[in-house]
């Protein structure tokens, strides 16, 4: 793609380097930036960039922060959830996803992958101590387990559940309407509600029992 300008083409780069955005999409975001006041491109520049200054991680699930002051997110922070009731997830979008649900009351632990040994990925790489650590602690009542149902899904699962006093815990998996080897990011609402709300024992899935 041959630009007139080089600020337009590293703003293209930049743009397009993002997931999901090729060079067309991004040249047509530049453009539409291009046509906005200046003022306001200068506060869309600064809220990413106050974003991605500020926020935290928080301590305990790791989940989102506002504030790199404050050890701990909403979720964690809020009283009237059942924080003896969590659901482990892969990642970000995944608790996103079943957050928008709007159906489910528990709390989060955040892996931060899953395992897989192919991809060199193994359970001293994840928040997996700080999980069992946790449900210690606690006095955790069920885990549930809403990991992507695939084989490294499944490993990771299996490994938890040999690390988890199961006759204190309970350890449940999302119902499989979910496919095989879908992302739960990409599940719509409904089906995510329903696999939250129909969970069963983990055995009932595990390819590696």
């Amino acid at each position: 793609m041959n630009l007139p300008s080089k600020l337009l083409d590293d703003a293209v780069n930049a743009f397009a380097a993002l997931p999901g955005i090729g060079k067309k999409t991004a040249l047509r975001l530049v453009l539409h930036l291009l046509n906005r006041e200046e003022a306001e491109v200068e506060e869309f520049s600064e809220t990413i960039a106050r974003m991605r200054r500020e926020i935290a991680f928080c301590e305990k699930c790791g989940n989102i922060a506002d504030s790199r002051e404050t050890p701990l997110c909403s979720i964690c922070a809020n009283p009237g959830r059942k924080h003896e009731l969590i659901c482990v997830v892969e990642n970000l979008r995944d608790l996103i996803a079943i957050e928008s649900t709007g159906q489910f009351s528990g709390s989060y632990h955040i892996l931060g992958g899953i395992i897989s040994p192919v991809d060199g990925i193994g359970p001293e790489d994840l928040q997996l101590e700080s999980l069992i650590k946790r449900v210690k602690e606690d006095n955790v009542s069920e885990l549930i387990m809403a990991l992507p149902p695939n084989i490294e899904g499944d490993t990771t699962i299996f490994y938890i559940s040999r690390n988890i006093d199961k006759s204190k815990t309970r350890i449940t998996a999302i119902a499989r309407g979910i496919s095989f080897g879908n992302d739960l990011e990409y599940v719509d609402e409904f089906t995510l509600s329903r696999s939250l709300a129909n969970r069963l024992p983990y055995e009932n899935y595990l390819v590696n029992k």
